[in-house]
């Protein structure tokens, strides 16, 4: 896709209440990062109070994935993960707006020695992430150290599609950003040995989905992995990234490639997928977006596990 450009009709007064609020978010993360930090629990506070349909959707994949728990220990986790996903909100500005070397210092990087080794033998790479609330930074972080292309869904306003990527390109100058439903274009990537983020552990409905079992109940997941890593003859390397509980920074681990894969079929690849964003979750819950539909689409003749949506 070609690099955005500013035009003079974001100058519109229709946005200038967006304007208005990107400059009080540019204002406020100038303030120290363990501020921040401090901040963001207050305003995870607010957006539980606030946020009744996302709070009701996180609440209920916490009661489907942690049966385990009871209802106070769900309550806490499910109010750190508030905290944690208003601090993303601070992240995505801080990874816009900050000098890159002020950014750079918060990154603890692991395993990159696997994206260098695939760009010298003109390897495509699939970076298999997960949608943690840490997904803006950990791009970013990574990203100046090693050029990322990524999936992308121009947004409905153009003013802040305008502002999000550039901010998320200036990590990544000579980055491709590739509509996601240009598979064409994503297999060429690869296939000319680039690196690619990629997170399969969302419901993307069942036409290019099986049901196979996440924390035990039957999910949709994508098979593209599979297709994608077949067709662009590309590696897998899983990528996890951790917000740092001592106010560090971020600990960022591209472990090395699944071997076999893909494996003996697409059944066995979406099974092996799940058990590891399974792993990966149970290990930082509170900071997973829990505020999204996983298990929407189910089997025929399951009965629906969300309350619907209130108009």
């Amino acid at each position: 896709m070609q690099r955005p450009s500013f035009r003079p009709a974001f100058l519109n007064p229709r946005y200038w209440p967006l304007w208005l609020g990107l400059g009080l978010l540019w204002l406020l993360v100038q303030l120290p990062y363990a501020v921040l930090l401090r901040l963001a629990d207050g305003l995870g506070w607010v957006f539980y109070r606030l946020a009744g349909q996302r709070r009701a959707i996180a609440r209920r994949n916490l009661e489907l994935c942690f049966p385990q728990l009871d209802d106070q220990a769900r309550d806490r986790l499910l109010r750190r993960n508030f905290a944690s996903s208003a601090m993303a909100l601070l992240e995505m500005a801080m990874s816009w707006w900050w000098p890159r070397r002020r950014l750079a210092r918060l990154a603890h990087i692991e395993g990159l020695e696997h994206l260098q080794d695939a760009q010298r033998e003109g390897q495509g790479v699939i970076l298999m992430a997960l949608h943690f609330t840490t997904l803006e930074i950990g791009a970013a972080l990574l990203g100046q150290r090693h050029t990322i292309d990524g999936m992308y869904r121009q947004h409905k306003n153009p003013v802040f599609d305008f502002i999000q990527r550039r901010g998320r390109e200036r990590h990544n100058l000579d980055a491709t950003a590739i509509e996601r439903e240009d598979v064409r274009a994503m297999l060429k990537v690869l296939r000319a040995g680039r690196a690619i983020w990629y997170a399969p552990d969302q419901d993307y409905g069942a036409k290019q989905s099986l049901f196979v079992p996440l924390f035990g109940i039957s999910a949709a997941t994508v098979t593209a992995t599979t297709k994608f890593a077949r067709l662009g003859r590309a590696r897998v390397l899983p990528f996890t990234q951790e917000r740092l509980a001592d106010g560090s920074g971020y600990r960022l681990v591209i472990h090395p490639p699944l071997a076999d894969f893909p494996g003996e079929s697409e059944e066995a690849d979406c099974l092996r997928i799940n058990r590891w964003v399974e792993r990966c979750v149970r290990a930082l819950p509170e900071q997973y977006l829990w505020a999204h539909r996983r298990f929407k689409t189910r089997p025929p003749g399951e009965p629906k596990l969300y309350a619907r949506k209130r108009r």
